[in-house]
């Protein structure tokens, strides 16, 4: 089985670090941004989340460019059972840091691959451990501007590396998608 994927691939999200990963695999990308509605129900789990979103941000794709093989993928951030999203502000962010401060959280990233009128939907879990962050310290990261648009109000793949003690799984998936096995199941379906 070869490792490259030789097709150009849509990929359903404006994320530049979901982008970066793909790009860095050798892959050709087409990036269409779906517009879905990012709204679920309350009580949906950190993976159902994810999962739903994928799927939802994969079918307003579909119908834009049908035949398409099409990456779609959503991340969140859930620790003591809670999702945390994207902070709002900088006080939001700031909030969510000294949340994750000295713990351990979990981020979700789900999938879904679409290939002509075929789906498969997936997710992948990584454990976070944060170090004990001062409060200069997580001023300092906030006003970095890295918290911006970011699950969890930070990005590993940045100065954010610097919060990070440990991980348990998947790197690219703190990325934004486990790039590894997005596309060995993605190479499955083509």
């Amino acid at each position: 089985m070869a490792l490259r994927i030789k097709e150009k691939l849509v990929l359903a999200s404006q994320s530049p670090s979901r982008r970066r990963l793909l790009e860095q695999a050798g892959v050709d990308i087409e990036v269409i941004v779906s517009g879905a509605d990012e709204t679920v129900p309350e009580e949906y789990t950190p993976s159902e989340t994810v999962e739903c979103l994928a799927q939802r941000k994969a079918m307003a794709v579909e119908r834009l460019c049908p035949g398409r093989a099409i990456i779609a993928a959503d991340s969140v951030v859930s620790i003591d059972g809670m999702i945390i999203g994207k902070p709002e502000d900088d006080e939001a962010a700031k909030a969510t840091l000294r949340r994750l401060s000295g713990r351990i959280h979990k981020l979700y990233t789900g999938v879904c691959l679409s290939v002509r009128g075929k789906r498969r939907v997936f997710h992948q879990v990584t454990d976070v451990t944060f170090y004990e962050l001062t409060g200069e310290e997580i001023a300092e990261y906030v006003a970095m501007g890295e918290s911006t648009g970011r699950a969890g109000g930070y990005g590993i793949e940045g100065i954010g590396v610097m919060l990070v003690k440990e991980i348990a799984g998947d790197y690219s998936n703190i990325v934004g998608l486990p790039v590894a096995e997005t596309l060995r199941r993605l190479r499955e379906m083509l």
